[in-house]
């Protein structure tokens, strides 16, 4: 086996001389030839092997470009990008040619049809995330304050306004509805209400509450059966603590056409902002005042028969 081993490494000087077929002088001096062969060997293999590594580089690097600069490789990696942008998770294969068109539009800051819009909000697929809709908010609200600067229609103002706090930036609605209110000192009550109802939402949002009461009494002032100014105040009332006066403005609402929907969604919205203490007080309060009515509220931090002892 050592012989073998001595052969199949080109060791055949050292063979020779474990055979006595040479003698240690020959031995040292054909063994020194013998290296410099077995060198030179070497070096032209391993010159070789690099050149074929090379080589082999060359063709994965031309590989790769061809896959970078294929347009079906664009397309997945920018529906890829559009996907964790959006947060969106797996789509329905027959649903995915729209939602990637519908989420580009978006990107790029393009307005959405009303058609498209609601597929998405009420399609099972789970399409309309936070994101997309703080993104769709965001277009909306650029498209509507444009058109406010060009027409001084004060609708698109508030519109504008109401956009711009749902997609997370409450103080380009704070800055337009200060405008807006200055140039519609005199306009129909109606219109003043609402400006100081959106203005007043948006200051709520940045939590310049005394502000954002202030407003809301004025509207309710200039227009009292409109329930707007109504849902407000409640929720800037609860924001502050005042549990009762807050309960009592939603009451108003509801009394004034809001629909149940839409204050559980204002008190929803304004439990989400809180800390777990407060979600717990006013949930207590509120299944306190009317159990039935916020049955909703019910959670296994706060058990019916709880609510039932602290009556």
């Amino acid at each position: 086996m050592a012989r073998d081993y001595l052969l199949a490494n080109g060791l055949h000087c050292l063979h020779a001389l474990v055979d006595d077929r040479i003698d240690l002088d020959n031995f040292k001096r054909e063994a020194a030839i013998e290296r410099t062969h077995r060198m030179d060997k070497a070096e032209i293999a391993a010159s070789e092997a690099a050149a074929e590594e090379a080589r082999r580089k060359v063709e994965r690097a031309a590989a790769s470009a061809a896959i970078f600069s294929d347009p079906r490789y664009k397309h997945r990696q920018e529906a890829k990008q559009l996907r964790r942008k959006f947060k969106l998770g797996s789509i329905e294969p027959e649903h995915y040619p729209r939602v990637i068109r519908l989420l580009k539009a978006l990107a790029k800051g393009k307005r959405l049809r009303p058609e498209d819009v609601v597929w998405l909000q009420t399609e099972t697929g789970g399409y309309w995330t936070d994101e997309v809709a703080a993104a769709w908010h965001l277009v909306e609200a650029e498209v509507l304050t444009a058109g406010w600067r060009k027409t001084r229609d004060p609708w698109s103002a508030v519109n504008a306004s109401s956009h711009w706090r749902k997609g997370g930036q409450p103080e380009s609605a704070i800055s337009l509805t200060k405008d807006a209110l200055a140039s519609n000192a005199t306009s129909a009550p109606k219109v003043r209400s609402a400006l100081a109802t959106t203005r007043g939402a948006a200051l709520r949002a940045v939590n310049r509450h005394a502000e954002a009461k202030a407003l809301g009494e004025q509207a309710h002032a200039l227009v009292p059966s409109d329930y707007r100014p109504c849902t407000l105040l409640g929720a800037v009332h609860i924001e502050l603590g005042e549990f009762i006066t807050g309960h009592e403005w939603f009451i108003k609402a509801e009394q004034r056409g809001a629909a149940k929907a839409t204050v559980d969604q204002d008190i929803k919205a304004l439990m989400a902002r809180m800390p777990d203490t407060e979600k717990d007080r006013i949930r207590a309060f509120l299944l306190d005042q009317d159990p039935e009515r916020f049955a909703w509220l019910r959670s296994k931090r706060e058990p019916a028969h709880k609510t039932a002892q602290a009556r």
